[in-house]
């Protein structure tokens, strides 16, 4: 049996990129999806069947600590799986208390995905590698070591430089996050501040001294 997915995000583009993303997938059905909270939580009592779902944090309206706290509330069948930017431990404190079951950054991959929606749904607790280490390092008391990188560059930041350099838009970066052109350019205006450049193309040559190209 397919596992019956609502796909919530307030960000247009990454809701349709996730809902296609997760159309690959033989096991998975998308049976609808939400720009926030409040259209979740309609959906939740109207939809035949539900599993999963798939929840962003970060929403107008409605934001994903909340509705997860009222989803599992009122719909205890369903696992929420978090979605998200935002890896700090508040905002995954807040999650797994409100009763998310799996909690994924919007670095994870269609296959990372997928297996994290089969272990939810068989009531297993499923992290993110990035995720899996704060929760580590909260539970012992220890932070885990941040990758080095250079002048103080976040993992996300670094990885817009490089597809930069690899001559790809703000649209195309963002589809290929799964994240907003909004977020993208928060992220290139970070980026440029920190590392002392003013456009893409000393973007990208900063890029290349530092190895920052995406491998593919």
């Amino acid at each position: 049996m397919t596992i019956a997915v609502l796909v919530v995000d307030d960000q247009q583009v990454v809701r349709e990129g996730l809902v296609a993303l997760l159309g690959l997938l033989d096991d998975v059905d998308v049976v609808g999806s939400a720009a926030n909270g409040e259209q979740a939580l309609a959906l939740a009592g109207e939809l035949d069947r539900l599993d999963v779902v798939l929840m962003d944090l970060n929403m107008p309206v409605l934001n994903g600590v909340e509705t997860t706290e009222r989803l599992t509330r009122e719909h205890p069948g369903v696992a929420v799986l978090v979605l998200t930017t935002y890896s700090d431990d508040e905002s995954i404190a807040g999650a797994l208390a409100a009763g998310a079951k799996g909690y994924l950054t919007k670095d994870a991959g269609r296959h990372e995905i997928g297996a994290a929606l089969r272990a939810v749904v068989a009531g297993q607790l499923t992290f993110g590698a990035d995720v899996s280490r704060q929760v580590a390092g909260a539970l012992s008391g220890v932070k885990p070591r941040k990758e080095s990188l250079p002048d103080g560059l976040t993992a996300r930041e670094a990885e817009v430089l490089g597809l930069i350099a690899a001559g790809l838009s703000n649209a195309k970066i963002a589809a290929e996050l799964f994240i907003g052109e909004a977020t993208v350019k928060t992220h290139i205006n970070n980026a440029f501040a920190k590392i002392g450049v003013r456009n893409r193309v000393e973007a990208l040559r900063y890029a290349e001294r530092h190895g920052l190209q995406p491998k593919r």
